[in-house]
This record gives structure tokens, sequence and C-alpha cells, in this order.
């Protein structure tokens, strides 16, 4: 048996083995990207593990796009958003292929959330962590105006440009049936002005 002996380079060969990869910062729970598996918690034989089924099901929903499933049914997300009529604007009736006037029908007319898999409210509650009394924002895609200033100004503006954006929900009204969300930064992150995670729908403790 022979003495173990260090190597002189020893450091700079454990900075090599070290990995150099960064682990990505995120401000939404794990859980939250975590779809809903109607399974039971003890295995059927024959039937894939319940861990298994989540992570298949949670890596095929990443690979979903809500822009690019409506651009493939010819949907135009940009022409969803109702805008204020303007006469000078519209085409004269022999260049109209279907009417004179922009058909529009409000979301609501078609929102059935009868055969969703889950309440507002437990989407609310995938924000928050085990042991913690923070509510986190829960990921999402919300079809915004790409300019803020003018979005709040007048959201049915002609010279807005709706696109599917990246967002935070933070909050969810019963009362009005709307959520509260979030643009997220070119970090993915859900921050305040002053770069501070957005907890609990921005509710600080002073109110």
């Amino acid at each position: 048996v022979t003495k173990f002996k260090m190597p002189a380079n020893f450091r700079s060969l454990l900075d090599k083995q070290a990995s150099s990869e960064a682990l990505a910062e995120s401000d939404f729970p794990v859980q939250s990207f975590k779809p809903k598996v109607q399974l039971p918690l003890q295995r059927i034989p024959g039937q894939n593990p319940r861990k298994v089924e989540v992570e298949r099901r949670r890596r095929l929903y990443l690979t979903f796009d809500i822009a690019e499933l409506l651009a493939s049914k010819g949907i135009d997300s940009n022409q969803l958003m109702p805008r204020h009529y303007d006469p000078d604007t519209m085409p004269p009736i022999e260049e109209t292929k279907d009417s004179v006037f922009p058909i529009y029908l409000p979301l609501k007319v078609f929102d059935n959330d009868e055969f969703d898999c889950r309440t507002p409210e437990e989407w609310i509650s995938l924000g928050l962590e085990p042991g913690s009394s923070d509510r986190k924002p829960v990921p999402g895609k919300a079809l915004l105006p790409t300019d803020d200033v003018l979005g709040h100004e007048d959201p049915k503006s002609q010279e807005l440009i709706y696109k599917w954006i990246d967002v935070g929900v933070l909050d969810y009204d019963k009362e009005t049936d709307l959520y509260l969300v979030h643009k997220t930064d070119k970090k993915g992150l859900v921050r305040d002005e002053e770069g501070k995670p957005i907890l609990n729908g921005g509710i600080t403790p002073e109110g």
C-alpha cells in the first residue's frame, strides 16, 4: 500500500472539473410548470408511473406555442383585439372579401371553463411554495400591446400591435373574472421598478 499523495496542481484540476454552467434564475416556483395528471398515486401494472407521465406532459406542453397554433389555423393574433372604427381607413366594398365591417365578437362569448383542469384559484395557488407564506407569480402568456404607454392610454388604438407575451400571473379577481399579469423582463423575471421580485400580487406589507 502506497501513501496517497495529493497532486501539486490539485486546485487547478478541481477548478476544471467544476461546472461553469450557471443555474438559471427564475421568479416562478418549480411546481407551477407541472401539469395536472389524473393518475392514481400507486401505479397500475402496464401504466406509466405518475412522475414519468407528469414529466412527459411538462416537456410536451413546453413545445406548444399559442401564437404558432393560432397562425397554423389562419388566425392573426393582432386581429383578436377590438379597435376603434375608422371610416377613413375602410377599404372599398369591391376590395373586401367577406364584409364591409370587421368581424368581432368578445372572447367571453366563446369562453368555457367546463373542461378546465384547474380553477382560477388553483392556478394562483401554484405560486405558493412549501414552507413559504409568500405567493410567487405563475407563468403564463397574455395577448398584450407591445407599446405599454399607448396600450394603457388607448388599448383600442389602431396604431397598437398586439402579441402573445410571457407574463407572470400575479392575482385573480373573482368578481370581474380577470387576471392581473406583469410582463417578464429580458431574463424572464417578474420584477418591480426597483428590480425586486413581485410577490403576493404586488401587495406590500404597507398595502
